[in-house]
């Protein structure tokens, strides 16, 4: 049986359980009333596991949540097809599977192989977690011009192997590996 956590105990990057749904904690704001008799109330900026929506809920303080079953483990990426992107467990060497709308733009990032943290609630994926940076190779960008330096940052596009286009600088080629910000989608440097 899973322990209830009070609402006046929920902290901010806590996860819980309202409504048979996952939450993760935003933000908390505990509001105590001046008059006696008045009740302490707790508002909850808080996220969705499941959808991603984000919303302010007001709880009374002595309201209860279920400990959510999470459990995050390390998968390798294997592919995606028209079904959902698929993935190695790997520990139990089991192939889970994430629909479109459950990866979001992650697939931006991953590459044949790349081991990730996985999300499963209640036994089933729900989502990735990805690095704060990925490797990814230039698969196209155009050939810098004789003078360019690094200094100046001027910057050209450049065509990723997952088929994500940011912006480098004029000295990457074609082939170059290069960590990329898997939050901002910007350029993070050479790999």
């Amino acid at each position: 049986m899973a322990s209830l956590i009070d609402a006046i105990d929920v902290k901010r990057k806590m996860y819980f359980e309202f409504e048979n749904a996952p939450y993760y904690c935003l933000d908390v704001e505990v509001s105590t009333p001046t008059a006696r008799g008045g009740q302490t109330l707790v508002r909850l900026k808080m996220r969705n596991l499941l959808t991603r929506a984000v919303f302010d809920k007001t709880f009374k303080a002595g309201e209860k949540f279920k400990e959510p079953d999470l459990e995050t483990v390390e998968a390798s990426y294997l592919y995606s097809d028209g079904d959902g992107s698929y993935f190695l467990d790997q520990t139990t060497f089991e192939t889970l599977t994430l629909s479109a709308d459950r990866l979001g733009d992650a697939l931006d990032f991953l590459t044949e192989g790349m081991i990730i943290q996985l999300d499963k609630y209640n036994g089933n994926p729900i989502a990735v977690q990805l690095p704060a940076t990925v490797e990814l190779k230039v698969e196209y960008t155009e050939p810098g011009v004789r003078g360019d330096t690094a200094s100046g940052g001027v910057t050209k596009p450049a065509k990723l192997e997952t088929g994500l286009e940011i912006k480098v600088p004029f000295f990457i080629k074609n082939g170059e590996a290069v960590k990329v910000n898997t939050e901002t989608k910007e350029f993070a440097g050479r790999a």
